[in-house]
C-alpha cells in the first residue's frame, strides 16, 4: 500500500496541474470506487459539477482537494489507486473508475484502480479538514507535529516501537517498508517496547523516521510494481536504497549480517539480526 512518500509525490503532482482548474464533467464508472459517498453517485457528481478546486492537501495516506465550495474531495489510493493526468485523447485505462474533465480543455484526472481497495468520496464542509480524516494523527513531516508530544505518547503506551510507529492516530503515513528502515537506522528491533525506551532514543528514532521519510519523496516513493506511479505514471526509485525491507539474506549495509525476515502483523519484518537484536522479552 501506498504510504506517504508516495502519496505526497502524488499530491505535489496534482497541485501543480489542478490547482485553480473548474471541473466541467465527472464521470464515474464504478461504484466502488465512491462507496464511501454513502448519497451515491450522482449526488457525487453534483456537488463537483462547476466547482474549482482551490488546493491538494495531505493528512497521512489520505489526499483531498478543498473546493471553492467549502466542500473538499478525499481520496485514499488503496493498495492499487492511481491519480493521473491524461491528455482528452489519451485511451482509457483498463481500469478506469472516474474522470474528471475541466472547463479549460486541458488534461483530464483520472482515478485509476485495479483491485478497488481505493476510491474518492465528498466531505460537505470538509475544505479546511475533512471530518472523516480528522482522527488520523499529524505526520512527522508537518510543520505542525509536535515532537515531545508524540515522544510522551509512545514511552506512555504498552506495545512494540513497530506498532506504534504504523498506529495512524500517534503518528501518521508510516507503514511496513518505512517503519522498517527507521528502525534499521536507529538499531532498534521492531518488538522493543515503548515503555521501555528512553526519551532520547525516542527522539533519534523520530530522526531518522523523518530522513528515511523525507529521502524517499525525493526520490519519488518506492515502487516494487507498476501499481504505485506519479501523475505522470512514473515509478519512484528509493527501493534502490532501502537497508532493510525486502533484503532477506542480503548482507547488511553496517555489518555484513545477512537480513532475516520475520512474521509481523500477517506481513513482514526485515532487521539485521547483529544491528537490531531482539528484546529478551518479546510481547504479543
Amino acid at each position: 500500500m501506498p504510504e506517504l512518500p508516495e502519496v505526497e509525490t502524488v499530491r505535489q503532482g496534482l497541485a501543480k496541474w489542478v490547482t485553480g482548474r473548474t471541473i466541467r464533467t465527472v464521470e464515474v464508472h464504478h461504484p466502488r470506487a465512491i462507496r464511501r459517498h454513502l448519497p451515491g453517485d450522482a449526488h457525487f457528481i453534483a456537488l463537483l459539477t462547476g466547482r474549482t478546486i482551490v488546493d491538494v492537501a495531505r493528512r497521512g495516506k489520505y489526499l483531498w482537494f478543498p473546493l471553492d465550495s467549502g466542500d473538499a474531495l478525499i481520496g485514499h489510493l488503496g493498495m492499487s489507486g492511481q491519480l493521473l493526468m491524461q491528455p482528452a485523447d489519451a485511451e482509457d485505462e483498463k481500469h478506469l473508475r472516474i474522470r474528471f474533465t475541466f472547463t479549460d480543455d486541458g488534461p483530464e484526472l483520472r482515478f485509476v484502480d485495479q483491485r478497488t481497495f481505493g476510491g474518492l468520496s465528498l466531505s460537505e464542509g470538509g475544505a479546511e479538514l475533512p471530518d472523516e480524516i480528522a482522527h488520523i494523527a499529524r505526520d512527522p513531516m508537518d510543520p505542525l507535529f509536535d515532537d515531545e508530544a508524540f515522544v510522551a505518547r509512545l514511552r506512555g503506551k504498552h506495545t512494540e516501537i513497530k506498532r506504534a510507529l504504523l498506529d495512524q492516530t500517534l503518528i501518521s503515513g508510516v507503514g511496513n517498508i518505512y517503519a522498517d528502515e527507521a528502525l534499521w537506522r536507529a538499531q532498534l528491533h521492531g518488538a522493543r517496547p515503548t515503555d521501555q525506551l528512553t526519551r532520547p532514543a525516542v527522539r533519534r528514532l523520530l530522526a531518522h523516521v523523518r530522513d528515511v521519510l523525507g529521502e524517499a519523496i525525493v526520490a519519488g516513493g518506492t515502487s516494487f510494481d507498476e501499481l504505485y506511479v506519479n501523475v505522470n505514471g512514473e515509478s519512484g526509485y528509493f527501493d534502490r536504497a532501502l537497508n532493510a525491507y525486502g533484503r532477506e539474506g542480503e548482507p547488511c549495509h553496517r555489518c555484513g549480517t545477512p537480513i532475516r525476515r520475520e512474521q509481523f502483523m500477517n506481513r513482514s519484518s526485515f532487521s539485521c539480526p547483529r544491528c537490531q537484536p531482539r528484546p529478551r522479552t518479546i510481547r504479543h
